[in-house]
């Protein structure tokens, strides 16, 4: 199984430094920020869920959505899926806007708006976001201050659009027993963190630069006040007995937060630095290995 969604700062290249830091026992294992669910996928793969509860949450109602709906009704969406690669091959990026800005845009105003967005979120919905995902800039989710999905067309010469055995597995494995998907804030899904847990936090991270700026998966952004909230829930789950690994960028604000923070030492949070290549700059000359913080109460062990 490989993630469905391309995600800006996805973690599958993290993979080997995170993995000796996968705690040896838990009961639940719980992840606020899905996103792609590169972890996820990962354990799932290892066979290190089977038998365990999985609480995957993420304030973005469109991946919600769309993992909803691939659990529920995967033979739809890779129909529609295959209706989308087909048009793409002969439309590119024109029809890339005009599924963008005539269709899945519109139809989103109409789902936030709705009492219950995840209930109205549809396998044509889902099938656009795959689509949109696979064949935009980078892998960006980003929306603008309205809420719209803004991300340019990127340049592929044959993207993957439509992996139907891919989707079938992830529809196998959101079904299992113990899984929930939940649209939620992190302090809400870490509200109940206890002993037993893994907890593997993926947040959009705070920037290195003042130009580096970029959190725009939700309109409301993810600033310094939200990665204090994180901070203080993080330190709660900690002390609560569940193991926690936490994934964020060296930016002085982190450093400050938890290498130089008495409260998260308290916790037993250690911040250990490792490199990470980063590609969401659109100057291929300006991507490379940058350092990243791997925040954690689990002891490292040999994988």
């Amino acid at each position: 199984m490989r993630p469905i969604l391309k995600w800006a700062g996805g973690k599958r290249q993290l993979l080997p430094e995170l993995r000796p830091f996968y705690p040896k026992s838990f009961d639940r294992y719980v992840e606020p920020f899905v996103g792609s669910g590169a972890v996820f996928v990962d354990l799932h793969n290892q066979g290190l869920l089977r038998g365990r509860k999985v609480l995957l949450s993420d304030i973005n109602a469109d991946v919600i959505g769309c993992y909803r709906v691939v659990r529920d009704q995967p033979g739809e969406v890779i129909k529609l899926l295959r209706g989308l690669e087909a048009d793409h091959r002969a439309g590119g990026a024109e029809h890339f806007y005009e599924i963008r800005d005539g269709a899945f845009n519109p139809a989103r105003r109409y789902i936030h708006t709705s009492p219950d967005p995840m209930g109205a979120y549809t396998p044509a919905l889902a099938a656009m976001l795959i689509y949109l995902n696979r064949t935009g800039f980078n892998g960006l989710f980003r929306v603008n201050g309205r809420g719209d999905f803004n991300v340019p067309v990127g340049r592929y010469t044959s993207p993957t659009i439509c992996d139907a055995p891919n989707l079938c597995a992830w529809s196998a494995a959101l079904g299992q027993w113990g899984v929930t998907l939940r649209l939620s804030s992190f302090e809400r899904t870490l509200a109940g963190a206890r002993a037993g847990d893994f907890i593997y936090l993926d947040p959009p991270y705070a920037p290195l630069t003042a130009t580096s700026r970029f959190t725009a998966y939700t309109p409301g952004g993810f600033g310094a006040d939200a990665q204090e909230l994180l901070q203080r829930t993080v330190i709660a789950a900690a002390s609560s007995g569940a193991s926690v690994l936490l994934s964020n960028s060296a930016a002085p604000q982190i450093a400050r937060l938890y290498a130089r923070d008495d409260g998260a030492r308290l916790a037993g949070l250690r911040a250990r630095t490792v490199a990470a290549r980063r590609a969401i700059n659109a100057r291929a000359e300006h991507r490379g290995p940058i350092r990243e913080y791997l925040i954690t109460n689990v002891t490292r062990h040999p994988v």
